[in-house]
């Protein structure tokens, strides 16, 4: 059983010592960010676009008739 347990305490400081994995953490990081920023963002811009919108068919409405 000691046996064991010293290769399981081996083979974890070897996996926390390596750092093949912290880039992919790291690009998802980033990409979850602009992800974030973008929806947003979007949130502004689709507001502002439903409210031009709104006024050119006000505006067009009134030369209609």
């Amino acid at each position: 059983m000691h046996m064991k347990l010293l290769k399981l305490r081996s083979k974890i400081q070897y996996l926390m010592s390596r750092e093949d994995g912290q880039d992919l953490i790291e690009y998802a990081l980033v990409v979850a960010l602009i992800a974030f920023a973008a929806t947003a963002g979007m949130t502004s811009v689709a507001s502002s676009i439903n409210t031009t919108f709104g006024a050119i068919g006000t505006t067009l409405s009134s030369y209609t008739g």
